[in-house]
């Protein structure tokens, strides 16, 4: 057993009221996320417009408050027009970031009926690689506007009289990236995006515009990338993308789950940039982080390579199907905490994805859908994370391992609801072979009783979960004083 470890809280020391869009998630027309995802007509659970209601369950259990639409890459080359009105007059399209077949049965009109029943928001993405800002327009108008004007009447015409009323517009995807259709540099990108979202808001002033931050940190332009667009776009957006799967190829689980500090790293380089064009803009206006893309990514990648040379334009392959271990539901436990803890500046996050693609819900055709080992972690944090971030002071070993020095034993962050008059703990001990007992100071919550430690715990780190067999799930433990089992992810309950 290792040393005791102290987390103190304090009630007066806010990191930020916490944004509930930071428990967002993704659905991109890609593999099996719609087509036999969220749309299955023939299950037995489809409701009237062919959407599977157990998925529904599922994404309403994790209370995802917004759903970014339709992409991802897919977006660069997505004609918004081909996925309105009736379905039989919607042209069939190749979608060249998957090298698969888009058949536009699902489309705006669908997914934003979707959504309600799901109890989400839309955050919509328009296509600035194949296409430009009159389509980014033509979009907005028809989602969002009751006038007398062409795409407004078209929507009423395709059956839906009330505007969607979206309230959140990413600026493309990723286009710093190379593999983008329609990549741009900086300058032009940063251009046409300032544009974009100045005419869009001059259209409807009560929506908000994301733009590219760099598709990953590692990218060669990462930083020259952001200071770009920034000093084009500034102006007129409020939110810049940050995106980082995580990955453990070399089978090092004490790397891995250190490697997600690297988030703190990335946040606050991309906030500098941020702040320094702030400054030298002499702007009152502070522009923040849409962490828009994130989740664990490795385990099928040379698969999907594969199946993308060898069998292109199918329709609903099984792309990214990542079947994520006991390992990857910490880490992406680490994640949250960290997105909690930069709540000053990171106010959306979006798991990258929902359903069946690097996703924390599986469906089998015409079967059951089922939880990932993922599915867990991100259910405490949407549950029990809404509230306040308070800064925690956290004292515990620190260890080593293949590319990271001084690591904490444990990671924490703390959120209190006061409207519930709840605190909470999210704690990792990321030591494999310790249990840590641990010891809290809580100044301003005496009163305060534990009411309930649930925990996800194995000492195996690659067991995964199944449609016919859930191996991870949570348990709970006794109170206080607690003991935090190795390589185990935690909430700690008060009220």
């Amino acid at each position: 057993m290792a040393d005791n470890a102290r987390i103190k809280v304090d009630k007066n020391s806010v990191i930020s009221d916490i944004d509930n869009r930071i428990y967002g998630s993704f659905i991109e027309h890609l593999g099996r996320a719609v087509y036999e995802g969220i749309y299955e007509p023939s299950h037995p659970t489809s409701d009237e417009l062919g959407f599977r209601g157990d998925v529904i369950d599922l994404v309403k259990e994790l209370n995802v408050p917004i759903v970014r639409y339709p992409g991802g890459n897919f977006v660069s080359n997505f004609f918004w027009e081909d996925s309105v009105g009736p379905q039989e007059n919607r042209k069939k399209r190749l979608d060249l970031a998957w090298r698969t077949l888009e058949p536009n049965e699902v489309g705006i009109n669908e997914f934003t009926k979707w959504a309600k029943k799901a109890d989400t928001s839309v955050m919509m993405a328009v296509n600035l690689g194949t296409r430009g800002l009159p389509d980014a327009l033509n979009l907005l108008e028809y989602c969002n506007l009751n006038t007398d004007s062409y795409y407004s009447e078209l929507r009423r015409k395709h059956g839906d009289e009330e505007p969607y009323g979206i309230k959140l517009w990413c600026m493309g995807n990723e286009m710093d990236g190379p593999w983008q259709v329609g990549h741009k540099t900086a300058y032009e990108y940063g251009h046409l995006a300032a544009e974009t979202a100045k005419a869009m808001k001059l259209m409807d002033d009560s929506i908000e515009c994301v733009v590219c931050g760099s598709a990953h940190i590692n990218m060669p332009t990462f930083g020259s990338w952001e200071k770009t667009v920034l000093e084009e776009a500034y102006d007129y957006v409020d939110y810049i993308s940050c995106h980082q799967y995580f990955e453990n190829k070399a089978g090092d689980t004490e790397d891995f789950f250190a490697s997600i500090d690297d988030i703190d790293s990335f946040i606050n380089t991309v906030t500098s940039i941020c702040d320094e064009v702030k400054t030298s803009k002499s702007s009152d206006k502070t522009i923040n982080i849409s962490f828009d893309e994130w989740n664990c990514w490795y385990h099928v990648l040379e698969q999907d390579d594969e199946m993308m040379k060898k069998e292109p334009w199918g329709l609903a392959p099984h792309l990214l199907e990542d079947n994520y271990t006991y390992e990857d539901a910490i880490a992406n436990g680490l994640a949250l905490i960290k997105f909690i803890k930069h709540s000053d500046r990171v106010k959306i996050a979006c798991l990258a994805q929902l359903v069946n693609v690097i996703a924390p819900i599986m469906t089998e055709k015409n079967g059951p859908a089922w939880r990932q080992t993922i599915f867990y972690p991100f259910l405490h944090a949407s549950t029990y994370g809404r509230g306040t971030a308070l800064v925690t002071v956290i004292t515990s070993g620190t260890h080593d391992t293949a590319k990271h020095k001084d690591v904490t034993d444990i990671e924490s962050a703390a959120v209190y609801n006061k409207e519930k008059d709840q605190l909470v703990l999210f704690i990792v001990n990321r030591c494999l072979d310790k249990t840590i007992p641990l010891k809290l100071d809580l100044s301003g919550f005496n009163e305060f009783t534990n009411v309930k430690h649930i925990a996800l715990e194995s000492s195996d780190m690659l067991i995964t979960n199944s449609v016919s067999n859930e191996q991870v799930k949570p348990i709970e433990r006794d109170g206080i004083p607690a003991t935090l089992a190795p390589a185990s992810w935690n909430v700690l309950i008060f009220t």
